[in-house]
């Protein structure tokens, strides 16, 4: 009890109170000692009166305490016994050592007392040790999702059941617009030469397919033009698409393979924004990725994710140069409205790359502009190329480091980018933030990188290379175009390269091209010399060879030996004798580069998909053409390429 209740009646206040009393008795009793008689008695009696009042003061205040005391831990007990959450005590080795009824309850157990945490919760094996308790934990048991909040220095968890707010937050995500395009991207190849009835019954009956589709998912089907439509749904939906890889690309595809060119089609979606705006544009850009993708697939943007679905089958060829045109007349136009034109290839340049670069940097000098290639450094794809450039001072000046690059850029530049449209592949990403200026030329498939805001782009994966694409503009940029032998040359050997000496990719206007290229000077012979090889490569090239591995049946994997060191110029000629052998659709060759990191070369025949395969292993390319440069071992990249391809597998084939 404390001690200003025990001291209260006999504090100083009484004593003083009782001196007084007795003083004033003794100070009356000199007047009359009866009456001081009478008042010393009455004083005793005071006193007497007011020590029996706290004695039964202390008593009912004493059983007052001890009813109270009951009360508040009955209250208590019962409190923690009904509380909405639970309550978790556990030791230094995470075991329960004490709960309230609500974790019975919960796991139907009448007592979990010394059951480990991670036995009630298994999802907490998978949580680091070190960071389970920075957050709250999610967990479902049953139909109910509850969250685990974790308070370590008193060994204390608490466990609350968010089942109604989780589902809130789940239909909220469930029914966020989700807004798609469908395309048929390759409707003018199909049609051309059919006449009207056909051509109206074709149309009748992928409509009726992609209606049928559209109904299947309850989704929303409007009609923009003749040969695109526009899809609204949810987020539920856009999941279960993703769970089906968007099905009616092989429905419209299997539908058509009586024609001589299969119908396919383009899908844009996106999801994941409230702005309308944003989510227009994110939109559009799938859909500009999927058709610069060679079409025949569907690209997803969720947020900052973004997936993609189909491609098995190649682009198909244009067969109308009416875009080169344009392009072509535009690019004339950039030109003279710039103060001087510097071309970027990627890094590590090949053939490609270099004559696309020359075939620019012609259309430049046709109208006086000056204009430089930047090239830091040779490689063995380009040396002898190199070689033939050297002989002629008047182009080989043309060449410089990206430092000298720097330097003379300014705002009115122009910079092309030839062969890449990744920012983080050219050389000197920071020559593309100098200037707004941006024109990018490339053959390759389109991947969620690109450079930004370029003001000029001409894409077209059907393109067996880049050096095509710059071989029709030079026709159209310029009433007359002279090329040398050299220049012509090196824009032939580009095309001769990538169609591996014209054997793939390769369509009318990829001949149409070297045609143009021959009678302009282009030496085949020269070209076979710069494609010579050396016999100790060609050593090294069979030992890798030797070292490969047939899966699945038809898929080669060549892995070199731990510490072996290759060029990627020779992983990639590896890859290509591979898929000469009997059998062999599709080719992967893994070795360590000499910069130290894994290369993977990977090709087919056109039965495999192998960009999708390189661009879940972090690289990219084309469905017959790709590349991934990983960190590790060959080993672990190995391991690592066998995980993607047994995925694939089971998702959807390897094979069409």
């Amino acid at each position: 009890m404390p001690k200003f209740l025990m001291k209260r009646w006999h504090g100083l206040h009484q004593v003083w109170s009782l001196v007084l009393i007795i003083a004033l008795t003794l100070a009356l009793s000199t007047y009359n000692w009866l009456l001081g008689l009478a008042g010393l008695v009455l004083a005793g009696v005071v006193a007497v009166y007011t020590l029996l009042a706290e004695r039964s003061f202390r008593r009912d205040l004493t059983s007052y305490l001890g009813t109270l005391s009951y009360r508040i831990k009955k209250t208590g007990n019962e409190v923690i016994s009904e509380l909405p959450f639970g309550i978790v005590l556990f030791n230094e080795d995470k075991v329960v050592e004490w709960h309230n009824p609500f974790i019975s309850h919960m796991l139907e157990r009448e007592s979990v007392i010394g059951v480990p945490l991670t036995e009630l919760f298994p999802a907490l094996q998978s949580k680091d040790k070190d960071k389970e308790q920075e957050g709250p934990v999610e967990i479902r048991i049953g139909t109910s999702v509850y969250e685990l909040l974790f308070k370590q220095e008193e060994r204390l968890l608490y466990v609350v059941n968010i089942t109604e707010r989780w589902n809130i937050a789940k239909k909220y995500e469930d029914e966020k617009l989700a807004l798609g395009v469908v395309m048929m991207d390759n409707l003018e190849e199909v049609t051309q030469g059919m006449d009207d009835q056909q051509r109206s019954a074709l149309m009748s009956k992928v409509t009726a397919e992609i209606t049928d589709w559209a109904q299947r998912y309850h989704m929303y089907l409007r009609r923009l033009t003749s040969d695109r439509y526009l899809i609204m749904t949810d987020f539920k939906t856009l999941k279960e698409l993703e769970l089906s890889r968007f099905v009616i690309l092989d429905e419209v595809r299997e539908m058509t393979l009586d024609l001589k060119i299969p119908m396919t089609l383009s899908i844009g979606m996106a999801c994941g924004t409230s702005d309308l705006i944003e989510l227009g544009q994110w939109l559009q850009g799938s859909l500009d990725i999927a058709l610069g993708r060679g079409g025949d697939q569907a690209a997803v943007k969720v947020g900052q994710r973004q997936t993609f679905y189909g491609g098995k089958s190649n682009a198909v060829e244009k067969r109308t140069r009416v875009r080169a045109r344009v392009v072509a007349h535009a690019l004339r136009d950039l030109m003279k409205d710039s103060d001087n034109i510097i071309i970027m290839g990627h890094k590590l340049p090949d053939m490609d790359s270099i004559g696309a670069a020359i075939g620019v940097l012609k259309a430049a000098q046709l109208f006086n502009k000056e204009a430089y290639i930047v090239l830091e450094g040779l490689n063995p794809s380009i040396e002898k190329m190199m070689e033939l450039i050297a002989g002629e001072e008047r182009l080989i000046k043309r060449f410089i480091t990206p430092e000298q690059a720097l330097t003379i850029m300014s705002g009115r530049s122009l910079a092309v980018v030839v062969d890449t449209h990744k920012a983080s592949m050219v050389k000197e990403p920071k020559l593309l933030s100098a200037t707004d200026r941006v024109v990018v030329i490339d053959h390759h498939r389109r991947s969620e990188e690109f450079i930004a805001n370029p003001v000029l782009i001409y894409m077209e994966p059907y393109a067996s290379s880049t050096c095509e694409l710059v071989t029709e503009l030079l026709q159209y940029i310029h009433d007359r175009v002279g090329l040398d032998v050299t220049e012509a040359t090196s824009l032939l050997a580009g095309i001769t390269v990538d169609t591996k000496n014209f054997s793939l990719r390769t369509g009318s206007r990829t001949f149409e091209a070297a045609s143009f290229l021959r009678r302009h000077g282009a030496d085949t012979s020269l070209v076979q010399r710069m494609l010579k090889e050396d016999l100790e490569e060609y050593i090294k090239k069979a030992d890798i060879i030797k070292h490969a591995e047939i899966h699945y049946e038809h898929v080669a994997i060549a892995v070199t030996e731990p510490g072996v060191k290759n060029s990627q110029l020779l992983i990639a000629q590896s890859a290509d004798t591979l898929l000469n052998m009997t059998d062999v659709l599709a080719s992967f060759v893994i070795s360590e580069r000499t910069d130290g990191l894994i290369g993977i070369s990977a090709r087919s025949l056109g039965d495999m998909n192998v960009q999708v395969v390189m661009e879940r292993m972090g690289g990219g390319g084309h469905l017959t053409n790709a590349a991934a440069q990983l960190e590790g071992t060959v080993t672990e990249v190995a391991e690592r390429l066998k995980k993607v391809l047994d995925h694939i597998d089971k998702e959807e084939g390897l094979f069409e």
